[in-house]
């Protein structure tokens, strides 16, 4: 039995989901008829699952159901049922009013949380080896899934006798038949589509005491289904998120219920003076007698009253607006931000409606006020305004948890993440997250865009060779329901600013006219997109967006080209493709065989690549990387090479796109890096790895993106100041000095009084020669920005050749741009190691949170500067990254002579033992000193 299970990964401190990563595919279809080796086993290894699992894993398998969720009325948001237990119908022979009634025994069922798929639950009960590590994922039997399986909870009412019930849930995956206390109250066909929402009456069906609710959800295909895939992000897991993915809720209240409340905000633009709100909700009255009721409370500054009287089974919107409401004109409203451009203030609003004096029902939700325009520029683009003032989208495409696991703290770690990378926006291709991951955005400032998936039933219909099935009636209402919940859900989080209702194709006229629709009724504020990439649709009209690309390997250089996927209008998704991880992370996720073919054979397939032909292999990088810098020799010059090319890379797509934001011809408007992070280990597309380490992607996006910024644009070899703050700068000085790798001055110039407006580029005078005499072919460029009184804004390096990266623009593909010649950097491995000296303190800043304070010098042992220089906080005994952490800065350089001070903010891990300084880099020699 151990064998077939395979080995359980114990938990390490300071890493998400330790041993329950990711799965990958099998593309073919299963033709075992629903019970499998593993499926027939799953009872036993319940049974054995705790013994195997222990040594600190926390999924361990669950012997009893979860305690029954306790529901009472008045609850505004209801009551979440407290968990499912699950269990194949393959192993489940009795009959579905048995299964569904109170009592039931589960003996042998595994508990799931209240949002899991099947193999979610799977995992955390250690029924299969960690799928994040090596391959492991192909021992996880897609038949498993191909039949229903049964999801199972309970719960208990004070007394069945007050008021209604409702069962109110969405994120089915992909349908699901729903049975209360024995009886059927919901069919799989009326249930379908992860996004659509249900609200069905089981007040009849609820008794005193323990209740019973269960599922039989139906197995999934995103190609058959409207629900969620994966396409080519990760290898996607056997059971395709199979499950229930949102909270399940059980509501209880009055004769008159309370929903769709929310407000309408128009903000005064441009100058903010003012705002008016409109208030609305829908009362329903359930009850078989006429009834008067009250519907009072507050909208921000505004009290609210009003009586309404209903029919029996009356549904009626009630509207208050500024006309009958004054005090719904907001004078200097408190206005909400992105980050970096102001606070991010919110509203209330809490409303209840009351019959005969008793409350029958409330709601509640928290608003902000801006507004958004994105109006389609002179040349076609898109360009985002946010409350009158124009913003650069710069931001990244978010992955959720490959088996849709929602942790909060991991989610506010990536979002910290984001902020300290200067992002300002996420896009979200599907895989729409739950309300929590919003409540985030509205919070930190970030901007999201929401949208469709690309590539399989949701679009279907306008291209279903490559993308699924065509859609018949069922199809084009799940969308339309589907879309009607998700405006309803995200309009009032002032962080959404866009809804893309298509992905690399745009839906037709039927199906563009049914999401139209639902988002009017809605009350959808936000500019509607047709299409992430250039295509539109009959009314909505052109897209402004762009997807040329590149996915795969291009030069720092190809960026400042405006073409193809070069910084100009709206790039909807875009990176130089591969970004190898950490040499901690590529431990933990690839076996030593594995490790060695990563740098040996640079053309083997990669299994945590992708599942796509295109992007199974490192090719196009490795070549690039052995022809730049030159063929690796191990597995550590591979990946201290990789995070060389990794940060020239990311920070020229930032740097270009930043600099063109400001040109008069053809601006650049908007980038999403394709992406910020990975749902498993991967070898690709993350500036974020899948354990919240940082590689040299991570740090070149971190640069290029810094409050205020020094940089050279490899197009014209001039040095731009770029200005992200939202105050000016001026009299400043700017400096580029040239030097050969042995630390040889070969040119230096500076330009005094350099003045840059707020949020503004100014390109300085500086242009760097085409000839500098003595100069190698593989050189150093320091750019410095210093402040009238010398001190340092910014400093920049570059490794730069005398021969230009050469590309064949008239083979480009759709996902990149061949390279005919390579620049020559590999005059980079004659630099000498240097010992820097090295001291570090810490201290514990509040409960749970330290700082570690690190000063670097290099002792000007030798002339030549230390490169790219990396510093990692590790666990005591120097073998577990203390993660996440925020540097202030990293992988920096230093000139002979020179110091620097870095500061780390990241959790204690052991109040009594303070983690160690791991100092290496390019040519920084490895030295892990303790800190105090």
């Amino acid at each position: 039995m151990p064998q077939l299970l395979g080995r359980v990964s114990p938990c390490r401190p300071g890493y998400p989901f330790p041993s329950i990563p990711a799965r990958g595919p099998s593309h073919r279809r299963a033709r075992v008829p629903g019970r499998s080796v593993v499926a027939a086993l799953l009872g036993l290894l319940v049974l054995l699952a705790p013994a195997l699992t222990s040594g600190g894993f926390t999924g361990q398998a669950a012997i009893g159901p979860p305690a029954a969720a306790v529901v009472t009325a008045g609850h505004d948001s209801g009551t979440a049922l407290a968990g499912f237990m699950i269990q194949s119908t393959a192993l489940v022979t009795d009959p579905a009013a048995e299964v569904s009634s109170p009592g039931y025994p589960t003996k042998g069922w595994y508990q799931a949380g209240p949002r899991s798929t099947v193999l979610a639950a799977l995992l955390a009960a250690g029924v299969h080896p960690d799928p994040f590590h090596s391959t492991n994922q192909k021992l996880i039997p897609a038949a498993d899934f191909t039949v229903p399986w049964w999801y199972r909870s309970d719960f208990s009412v004070d007394d069945s006798r007050v008021g209604r019930t409702y069962l109110d849930f969405s994120g089915v995956t992909s349908a699901a038949d729903v049975f209360v206390n024995g009886r059927q109250i919901s069919t799989a066909s009326k249930v379908a589509g992860t996004y659509t929402r249900h609200e069905l009456d089981i007040t009849a069906l609820i008794r005193p005491g323990t209740n019973t609710v269960a599922f039989r959800v139906q197995p999934n295909d995103p190609r058959k289904h409207l629900t969620v895939g994966w396409l080519d992000w990760l290898q996607p897991p056997p059971d395709r998120n199979m499950g229930i993915v949102r909270d399940v809720v059980v509501r209880r209240g009055g004769p008159v219920v309370l929903r769709d409340a929310h407000v309408v905000t128009d903000l005064a633009v441009p100058s903010l003076a003012s705002a008016d709100l409109t208030v609305k909700a829908r009362l329903r009255n359930d009850s078989p007698d006429t009834v008067t009721a009250l519907l009072s409370g507050t909208a921000g500054p505004a009290a609210l009253s009003r009586r309404v009287t209903l029919a029996p089974g009356e549904s009626r919107t009630v509207v208050f607006s500024p006309a009958d409401h004054p005090r719904l004109h907001v004078p200097s409203p408190r206005v909400w931000w992105p980050a970096g451009m102001g606070g991010q203030p919110l509203y209330d609003l809490d409303l209840k409606v009351t019959v005969d004096g008793v409350t029958s029902d409330t709601a509640h939700t928290a608003f902000g006020i801006r507004d958004v325009q994105a109006p389609i520029n002179a040349d076609g683009a898109r360009q985002y305004r946010i409350n009158g003032r124009p913003l650069l989208i710069k931001g990244a495409g978010w992955s959720p948890d490959e088996f849709l696991r929602w942790d909060p703290a991991y989610a506010e770690h990536r979002m910290q993440y984001v902020r300290d990378l200067g992002l300002n926006t996420l896009r979200l291709e599907g895989h729409l997250e739950p309300d929590e991951f919003f409540d985030l955005a509205d919070r930190y400032g970030i901007l999201t865009i929401a949208g469709w998936e690309c590539c399989n039933k949701w679009e279907g219909e306008v291209n279903p060779a490559e993308s699924g099935e065509k859609w018949d009636a069922a199809d084009h209402a799940i969308a339309q329901a589907s879309m009607a919940a998700e405006a309803a859900r995200l309009r009032h989080h002032p962080s959404v600013i866009s809804f893309l209702i298509g992905s690399d194709a745009a839906p037709n006229a039927k199906i563009e006219s049914g999401y139209l629709k639902a988002l009017r009724a809605a009350d959808w504020k936000v500019p509607v997109i047709p299409s992430a990439s250039g295509k539109s649709t009959p009314v909505t009209g052109r897209s402004g967006m762009r997807m040329t690309g590149p996915y795969d390997w291009v030069p720092p250089g190809y960026w400042y080209d405006k073409r193809e996927g070069g910084a100009t209008g709206f790039n909807s998704e875009t990176s130089a493709g591969p970004s190898i991880p950490t040499l901690d992370t590529l431990r933990r996720m690839l076996t030593p065989a594995e490790l060695e073919t990563l740098w040996k054979q640079p053309s083997a397939p990669q299994y945590h690549r992708s599942p796509s032909s295109t992007f199974s292999t490192l090719k196009l990088y490795n070549a690039a990387l052995a022809s730049r810098y030159g063929r690796p020799t191990d597995l550590g010059d591979y990946v201290r090479k990789a995070q060389l090319a990794q940060y020239e890379n990311v920070r020229a797509q930032f740097e270009a796109y930043s600099r063109n934001a400001k040109d008069n011809t053809r601006p650049a408007t908007g980038v999403i890096y394709w992406m910020l992070n990975s749902g498993w280990t991967s070898l690709h597309w993350q500036l974020i790895d899948r354990y919240l380490d940082q590689n040299g992607a991570y740090f070149g996006a971190k640069k290029a993106n810094e409050p205020l910024h020094i940089q050279y644009g490899y197009d014209h070899r001039t040095v731009s100041i770029v200005n992200n703050r939202t105050t000016a700068a001026s009299g400043l000085k700017a400096r580029v000095t040239l030097f050969n790798t042995d630390g040889t001055k070969k040119y230096d110039r500076t330009v005094t009084g350099v003045d840059v407006e707020a949020r503004g580029v100014t390109t300085t005078s500086l242009t760097l020669p085409a000839k500098v005499p003595g100069l190698a072919r593989t050189y150093l460029a320091r750019l410095q920005l210093t402040d009238t009184v010398g001190r340092e804004l910014s400093r920049n390096v570059y490794w730069l050749s005398t021969r230009n990266d050469v590309l064949d623009y008239a083979k480009t593909d759709w996902y990149y741009t061949p390279t005919t010649s390579y620049a020559d950097l590999t005059g980079l491995s004659s630099m000498p190691q240097i010992t820097l000296d090295v001291t570090a303190t810490t201290k514990v800043t509040r409960a749970g949170t330290s700082t570690t304070t690190v000063t670097l010098r290099h002792p000007g042992t030798t002339n030549a500067p230390v490169l790219l220089t990396d510093v990692d906080l590790v666990s005591a005994d120097g073998k577990i990254p203390t993660l996440p952490v925020h540097w202030n800065d990293n992988q920096i350089s230093l000139w002979p002579g020179e110091s620097a001070t870095l500061v780390a903010s990241h959790r204690t891990v052991d109040p009594n033992r303070t983690p160690r300084v791991r100092v290496s880099g390019w040519n920084a020699r490895a030295v892990t000193v303790p800190s105090r």
